[in-house]
């Protein structure tokens, strides 16, 4: 499954910890996006890892399920190219 994660993290720090977290489980797409192919698994699992570098109380985050049936309709204008599952590298 393709998930768009969008953060808001004011922190230096805190906001750098999750970027790099975020850089192994998909791609940076935008400042604060990135666009991962995740089994249940994985995604539980980078959840899991999340919640120990980010504060509830002053920290946003979103993930957005993109279903397959809908990624004809992803328009990309510029920036990087569209990730989808069938493109994915798992490391």
């Amino acid at each position: 499954m393709l998930y768009v994660v969008a953060y808001d993290i004011p922190c230096d720090r805190r906001r750098r910890k999750v970027s790099e977290l975020l850089n192994g489980y998909g791609q940076r797409v935008q400042y604060s996006v990135f666009e991962c192919v995740l089994s249940d698994k994985k995604l539980q699992e980078l959840k899991q890892r999340l919640r120990k570098r980010v504060n509830l109380q002053e920290d946003s985050l979103r993930f957005y399920a993109i279903p397959t049936y809908s990624f004809g309709q992803i328009d990309v204008w510029n920036g990087v190219p569209f990730l989808s599952p069938q493109q994915s590298i798992v490391i």
